[in-house]
């Protein structure tokens, strides 16, 4: 009878991880780009500029918020406004505008004192759908004051009895604004999809 035997086959052991201080030095004479170089896990690239919690994202919240407010005070400040719908639309859009960009700046400004990051999945979506929604609001009124503006100053020749540089100011500044919006939502609607 033969006893069977245990057959043994030689192994090589795998390489040893290079240190920190080697993929320095490998990289310093130029060795190594990218070549069996194992990223860490969990290493996300930098916010984009203009994203929640960076200083350009809040640069935009402040410029929407601004020239939302402006179109807001100069439509209030004339005393017909509320006689013409499209007129109480625009207050009404930039009210919400200017109270959704605020709050926005306010949760960047903590992001960046924290040194936090805004790319949560969820924190991103709400973003997403305030800008989609204010942003549709702010370009309708704006379209719908630049309509009757247009109306009451070319068509109907009575900006002697309006206040039509007031009227086209305000529509201006919530143009603007909503300019100042549209990176912002794109920015954050790029960061949804991308997941």
């Amino acid at each position: 009878m033969r006893a069977s035997r245990p057959a043994v086959h030689p192994v090589e052991a795998p390489p040893p991880a290079p240190t920190v201080a080697a993929q320095a030095q490998a990289q310093e004479q130029g060795q190594g780009q990218g070549e069996g170089v194992a990223h860490p896990r969990g290493v996300r690239m930098k916010d984009p500029p203009g994203a929640p919690g960076t200083p350009a994202g809040l640069g935009l919240r402040l410029a929407q918020a601004f020239f939302a407010a402006a179109a807001l005070a100069v439509m209030a400040s004339t005393n017909d406004f509320p006689s013409v719908s499209a007129f109480s639309y625009l207050v009404a859009a930039a009210i919400l505008q200017c109270l959704w960009s605020l709050s926005l700046a306010f949760i960047d400004i903590y992001a960046l004192l924290v040194k936090r990051s805004l790319r949560n999945a969820r924190a991103v979506c709400i973003f997403t759908i305030g800008d989609g929604v204010t942003g549709t609001l702010t370009l309708g009124a704006a379209c719908a004051s630049a309509g009757i503006t247009v109306l009451i100053g070319n068509d109907l020749n009575i900006c002697a009895e309006n206040h039509c540089a007031s009227f086209e100011t305000a529509t201006a500044m919530a143009f603007i604004s909503w300019f100042a919006l549209a990176p912002s939502c794109i920015l954050n609607f790029w960061s949804m999809a991308s997941r």
